[in-house]
């Protein structure tokens, strides 16, 4: 009989990198790490449910990538160093046909990023993934929610809004006609985390966040912790040509742009001082940065587009409320 062993063995033993620091991962009660001399250890973690999260007929290599890269990219924000993952996976059934592609997307994403596997658990019941991914950060250098101060410029990664759409596409089999529906689908999936670009932004940044529940959503987080307020000019946001061309109006896309969950791009404060030292510091990584916004003082938040106020009712990705 085919058992919970045989499944690990087979599927997730002897796949992953091999790191240094793992003294022991997989086949004991616990694994064993060592954390480098004057580091910290930032941990994140997150469960993705189908129904909710992914449709369960979805491609399993496009669920695994973003199982796994929407937990790097809380890494990412804090301008940490991936090192360790663990992993829960609940499945209806043991079926080679979901396993095997699951498990080379996943092995494959975590090799990229020097991820090792070094535990978990699986059991049966209705699918979901969860994963607990771990890294390091040295002392007191964490990019953090609450250190914005008005003044300071507001800056997102890459672009937005191409998310949202593609989870359009995947709800509603009507819109697989419109241009680049294929393409915005794999974007909802297939995101990148941000690693380099948040530990190039470590020593500039005042506060960071990863956009996983749309960009107005998460921008209230750093609000909040750091007592300040916000303007956006939606005319600087940052919108693909596929997204362009998938909506009906560039006003659209500049809406999909502020409430797309699950984009995993980071959101960031600069001071004016470090402003010019952006982009040197980012240069290396080939990652578009755009500043949107600038923080003000607390009480305000205001979109624009070149200056002429805005009153729209927006609201960004909400797990109990949205179907994927």
């Amino acid at each position: 009989m085919f058992g919970e062993f045989n499944l690990i063995d087979k599927y997730f033993s002897n796949r992953q990198a091999q790191r240094k620091d793992v003294h022991l991962a997989l086949g004991d009660d616990c694994a064993i790490v060592k954390v480098p001399e004057n580091s910290r250890v930032a941990i994140s973690t997150d469960t993705l449910v189908a129904g909710t999260h992914f449709l369960a007929q979805a491609n399993p290599a496009w669920v695994a990538h973003k199982a796994l890269a929407s937990n790097i990219s809380d890494l990412a924000a804090m301008g940490a160093t991936p090192a360790w993952v663990s992993l829960a996976l609940t499945l209806p059934e043991i079926d080679d046909a979901w396993l095997t592609p699951f498990c080379d997307a996943f092995f494959e994403l975590a090799k990229y990023y020097n991820v090792q596997l070094i535990g978990g658990d699986t059991t049966k019941g209705p699918l979901s993934i969860t994963l607990t991914v771990q890294g390091f950060l040295p002392k007191e250098q964490a990019m953090l929610r609450s250190g914005a101060k008005v003044g300071d410029w507001l800056y997102v990664t890459g672009d937005l809004g191409d998310s949202q759409a593609g989870l359009d596409v995947i709800l509603d089999p009507e819109k697989r006609h419109l241009p680049f529906a294929d393409i915005l689908e794999q974007r909802h999936y297939l995101s990148t985390p941000r690693i380099v670009a948040g530990q190039a932004l470590v020593h500039l940044a005042s506060s960071a966040i990863d956009i996983s529940d749309g960009l107005i959503a998460d921008l209230q987080h750093i609000l909040r912790r750091s007592n300040v307020g916000a303007s956006i000019d939606v005319s600087l946001l940052p919108l693909s040509k596929e997204l362009l061309q998938f909506v009906d109006s560039v006003t659209s896309a500049q809406q999909y742009a502020l409430t797309s969950g699950e984009e995993y791009e980071l959101c960031f404060t600069i001071p004016e001082e470090n402003r010019g030292s952006l982009e040197n510091a980012l240069a290396h990584c080939g990652t578009k940065v755009t500043c949107i916004g600038q923080i003000r003082p607390a009480g305000t938040f205001e979109l624009h587009n070149q200056g002429k106020k805005l009153d729209w009712q927006l609201a960004g990705y909400d797990h109990f409320k949205v179907k994927a």
